[in-house]
This record gives C-alpha cells, sequence and structure tokens, in this order.
C-alpha cells in the first residue's frame, strides 16, 4: 500500500513540473510571434549624432542598430484592427500659452525645421505617473511636385505633412538622460492637410523660414500659444509604442496621434516644401521616413472607432459619428505616387481651424470616424506582448492547477503520518498490559 503511495505521490510531482514548464512555453510558441526585444539603450560608445539622410535611409540600420528594430516608427494605422481603451484618458497641456517675451530658437538642422520649445511646457494626465516636459517640436512633409509628406498613415491614406512636439519623462534629469529608456519620450503627432484659409497660428514659424533657408541656420521668434498649432479635439487620439522616425531610432516613445486634422493653405505647404535647403544645398523636401512594420504591436484609440474589433457601443448610446478618410494618392514601392490632374488628393471636402483657433465643428476633418484631449492609460505602456489572451488562460489554469495538486499531496502525506499514528494507538491498545512483579510480590 505504501509502495502505491509513493508512485502515486511521484506520477503528480511529474505531471505538475510538466505544467508549470511546457504549459507557459507551448503558450508562448502558440501566440506565433517571439516577445519584442525592449531595447533600454544602444551599447556603449555607440555615435548618436553620426551623418545621415533621407536619401540613405535603407542603411540606417548598419549605421544604427536600432533602427532595425521590431518597435520601429512610423507605421499605418489600420483603423479597423484599433483596439477602443477607455482607459486613454484626457491629457493637459500646462505653460503652453508663452508670452510674447519669450524668445524661442528656430533652426535648420539639415532634415527639418525645429523649434526648441522652454521645459516649463508640460503634459501631464492620460495615465503618465509623471509629467513629460517639451523638448523641441519639428515638422514633415512632401515635395514640390504633389508627394504627400506625413510620416504615419490612417488606412494607407498619407496625408501633407505632419507636426511633432517632443516630451521627455521628468523623472530624468534631461532628454538625453531620457531618450534612451523605455517611456522616456512622449511625442503628439497631428496631421497637416490643404486646406482653403491660411493657418494664423503656423504663419508664426512659417513667416521666418527665409531667415533659414540654409542649413544650421538660425533665428529667434516671438512666444505665443503653441497650443493653437495642434488640433482643437484633443480627446480622440491613438496611441502606440514606438521609436524615433530618424537616427538613432531609439525604441522609446510613446506615440500619441490624434484623429483630428489641422488645416493649412496650399501657400503654407508650399512654403514648407519649396524653402529650406538640407544636404549639398539640395532642396530640404520629403523628409519622411517609409512604414515600418507592427511587429505584433497593438494600436490603442481612445474613442470607439467604427468597425474596430471592440468598437462596439455601450447599450443606449448612439453610433458614433462617422467621417470617411479622404482618399490618398496610391502608394508605389518608393512611396506615394503624385496625383494626375484630375486625380485629388482628398475626396471629402471638409473646413478646418480657421488661423488656428480651434473651433470646433462637426465637419471638422477626421481620420478613421472621429472629431480632441491625450493620454496613455497606465495598463498599456507596453502594449507589444506576443501571448494572446487565450494562451493567458491556458497558463493561468495550469497554475491553478498545479498550486491543487500540491496541496493534494500535502494533503495525502499529512493523511499518511495520521493514519500510522491511528494504526499505532489501536495496536496499543489491544495489548493486555502486565505490570511486572517485584521480588517481594512474589515471594507472598
Amino acid at each position: 500500500m505504501e509502495a502505491e503511495m509513493h508512485v502515486g505521490e511521484k506520477l503528480v510531482a511529474v505531471t505538475l513540473l510538466w505544467l508549470l514548464v511546457a504549459v507557459p512555453e507551448r503558450a508562448l510558441a502558440h501566440s506565433g510571434e517571439e516577445d519584442p526585444p525592449r531595447s533600454h539603450a544602444d551599447p556603449p560608445g555607440h555615435k548618436a549624432g553620426g551623418h545621415w539622410s533621407y536619401a540613405g535611409k535603407a542603411q540606417w540600420p548598419s549605421t544604427f542598430p536600432s533602427c532595425g528594430g521590431h518597435l520601429q516608427s512610423p507605421i499605418d494605422i489600420d483603423t479597423g484592427a484599433t483596439i477602443f481603451s477607455p482607459q486613454l484618458g484626457a491629457l493637459l497641456l500646462s505653460g503652453y500659452d508663452l508670452p510674447p517675451g519669450e524668445r524661442l530658437c528656430l533652426q535648420n538642422n539639415g532634415h527639418t525645421i525645429v523649434l526648441k520649445l522652454p521645459e516649463n511646457m508640460t503634459l501631464t494626465g492620460g495615465g503618465y505617473l509623471q509629467p513629460y516636459r517639451a523638448v523641441q517640436l519639428h515638422l514633415h512633409w512632401g515635395s514640390a511636385h504633389g508627394v504627400p509628406g506625413s510620416e504615419h498613415t490612417v488606412d494607407g491614406h498619407r496625408f501633407a505633412g505632419e507636426i511633432h512636439v517632443v516630451h521627455y519623462n521628468s523623472q530624468f534629469s534631461s532628454f538625453h538622460d531620457a531618450v534612451r529608456e523605455p517611456g522616456g519620450l512622449a511625442v503628439l503627432a497631428a496631421f497637416l492637410q490643404v486646406g482653403e484659409e491660411e493657418n494664423e497660428a503656423y504663419q508664426h514659424i512659417l513667416e521666418s523660414l527665409k531667415e533659414v533657408q540654409e542649413e544650421g541656420e538660425k533665428t529667434f521668434i516671438a512666444g505665443f500659444d503653441v497650443a493653437k498649432l495642434l488640433p482643437h479635439d484633443l480627446s480622440r487620439y491613438f496611441h502606440y509604442n514606438g521609436s524615433l522616425t530618424t537616427p538613432p531610432c531609439y525604441q522609446t516613445v510613446n506615440w500619441t496621434i490624434f484623429n483630428q486634422t489641422i488645416q493649412l493653405s496650399q501657400d503654407q505647404i508650399s512654403m514648407l516644401e519649396d524653402t529650406l535647403r538640407g544636404d549639398n544645398d539640395e532642396p530640404l523636401e520629403g523628409n519622411f521616413r517609409p512604414q515600418q512594420s507592427l511587429q505584433g504591436r497593438t494600436v490603442l484609440a481612445s474613442f470607439l472607432v467604427p468597425h474596430s474589433p471592440e468598437g462596439a457601443h455601450p447599450p443606449g448610446e448612439e453610433d458614433p459619428p462617422r467621417t470617411l478618410v479622404p482618399r490618398g494618392p496610391p502608394e508605389g514601392e518608393d512611396g506615394p505616387v503624385a496625383p494626375t490632374e484630375d486625380v485629388g488628393l482628398y475626396s471629402t471636402p471638409v473646413s478646418g481651424p480657421k488661423g488656428g483657433s480651434g473651433s470646433a465643428s462637426e465637419d471638422r476633418p477626421a481620420v478613421g470616424g472621429g472629431s480632441r484631449s491625450v493620454g496613455a492609460g497606465p495598463a498599456e505602456t507596453q502594449v507589444g506582448s506576443s501571448v494572446h489572451t487565450g494562451d493567458v488562460l491556458a497558463v493561468l489554469f495550469g497554475v491553478l492547477f498545479a498550486i491543487t495538486g500540491l496541496a493534494f499531496l500535502v494533503y495525502v502525506r499529512k493523511h499518511r503520518r495520521q493514519n500510522c499514528r491511528l494504526d499505532a494507538s489501536a495496536a496499543k491498545a489491544n495489548i493486555i498490559y502486565t505490570p511486572a512483579t517485584t521480588t517481594e510480590e512474589q515471594a507472598v
């Protein structure tokens, strides 16, 4: 009997060991992808300031290893595959309304136009545990040949341009300390779209471009309300974890891409495309990186996107408004193909902010069916997990079974010891105890 119990215990122990080791491995294998790497920093001695150009973007990974990583940006946002996350709350922009006495440095760095921002401009809320301090903003645009130049795309559509406002996590002492750390950066991005009227807010920058035509040139502009460069509606946006879109391509960026677009006049877009010079005195144009593979990452949405897998609205609420994404030119192997005369970049006429004032209206341009506040939920700071829900449940049930088995082993051992003690007591109860007699008693 005892031998049989020992054999049973060994079988249970072997089964538990298999469950604890094999089930998680099978779950990971079932997901079909490996966990994407979480790069903390490139190797010591890596020169982040190495020369690079958009013409040689295919060679970036050989000089800047992070550019070949699994969490690269920009990406195409497939609105039908986004996941609605109610945890993506409103962001607060503090200190963005700069006084005219504040002098801001505007520079042509050979790749784009950069406006340096004071660190008292902060981004908070939306699940961020620490405030993010502003560093700079810059723009991306296309070419004068009619090729649009936004970095991110939505359902394959590329917009005329894109603005990025860069912030770093305040738990670090500087941008340079934060840029290599996961979650060290937060970038607010918005699409630029051709409209009928001039956007007065962007004139603060565009009217000074002639003073920085050549690479390396700088000028200073008076402070203004930088928030007017962003959409009025900051409550609807997409969020994902990615990288810098230029070398060294560190994979440390929490991206927020607004659903609502910004309109500039055609003349203003042309000023970006025609004014500046870059490397070798060539026109600075087409300064955008092609789309990078999603590599299993999830793109979250702060609003209910039509056709999203989790886009069903709560009971009692109406369906969210649907705004068609304007059609763009077809994508070729080397980027967008310039449209012909009779092919418009935008198939749905929409009105936008006048003078950058940001007044809201129902016909404001939006991507993916939305209309503005910004955020990243704490539970979604890392969204690249490759383990699916079913796999997680399999691991969970395996662990629970293992715990139950261990409890059963403890019970069996305890029960066996109790039986041994009871058997001994019963044996003693069946013995007739006769005390030994002394010598004197025997004599009697």
